[in-house]
């Protein structure tokens, strides 16, 4: 445990939170996720784990430490659901609730295709699954930068 950080946050996901640069994705995902598949292909090459905990509480530890890209219109990303990409099921509406937490101008979340999902989260940093069952919640995070002085 370390002080002032999420416990939600292994050490894995610290270190792969950590490693990103501006600009690198992390896919969030749910438990239905082909996420070992996807996973080998990502820079980080293995899929981090969160079993037991809900998307929504897993994005809000995430963004408690990942600053978010707003220099592109669409920093998060949700897998649209198939024959209806408009719909936002819930699992959805609870993690853009979470970006808006973090950034209260945040616009909606752009949606991406099933598999042209499949085929950005292959280019993800690294794949983060959670133990959430609940289909279509699966997210695209972007990273940002932290502006500051020189040391």
């Amino acid at each position: 445990m370390l002080k002032g950080i999420d416990p939600v946050l292994t050490p894995d996901l610290l270190w792969v939170l950590a490693a990103m640069g501006h600009g690198d994705d992390l896919a969030l995902v749910d438990a239905n996720h082909p996420a070992a598949r996807i996973a080998k292909d990502t820079t980080f090459g293995r899929v981090v784990e969160l079993p037991g905990i809900g998307m929504a509480r897993a994005a809000r530890a995430v963004l408690s430490l990942l600053p978010l890209d707003d220099f592109v219109p669409d920093p998060v990303r949700r897998m649209e659901v198939v024959g209806d990409p408009a719909a936002l099921p819930v699992v959805q509406q609870e993690v853009q609730a979470e970006v808006r937490r973090v950034l209260p101008a945040a616009p909606a979340m752009a949606g991406v295709d099933r598999f042209a999902f499949y085929d950005l989260a292959k280019s993800a940093f690294a794949v983060v699954q959670v133990g959430d069952p609940r289909p279509y919640g699966c997210f695209l995070i972007r990273k940002g930068v932290i502006a500051g002085e020189k040391p």
